[in-house]
């Protein structure tokens, strides 16, 4: 599924679901590089489900995967997310210490939106 981005700087595609099918989707349609990683983790999360008679791991695989679309959906946010990763290599402590704190702004404003706002 190909999207132009949306005009304006808003989303790239509708929050999905917190389910397989939803966020197999999404991620197929904002990181398609990471549908690989996507289904290895799934498939570990799965192995852990059964290895500790649980569904934590298949839920905790939910909110990560959830929180990579909430990221990447969003270009704008997805861009300083990959630039502040990018300079954490940075020789520069006053640089790295920017980048984690831009990318520890991001991620947490991500977990809160996918956990309900």
């Amino acid at each position: 599924m190909t999207m132009p981005y949306a005009d304006g700087g808003g989303p790239f595609i509708p929050r999905p679901e917190l389910t397989l099918p939803a966020l197999r989707q999404a991620v197929a349609a904002v990181a398609p590089s990471r549908l690989p990683e996507f289904f290895e983790d799934l498939q570990n999360a799965f192995v852990r489900a059964g290895d500790e008679d649980s569904v934590v791991p298949i839920r905790m695989f939910y909110r990560q995967w959830g929180v990579v679309v909430e990221i990447e959906r969003h270009p704008e946010t997805a861009r300083r997310l990959h630039a502040a990763e990018q300079a954490i290599s940075s020789p520069d402590p006053a640089v790295r210490d920017r980048a984690v704190q831009e990318a520890g702004d991001i991620m947490r404003a991500a977990h809160r939106e996918v956990a309900g706002g």
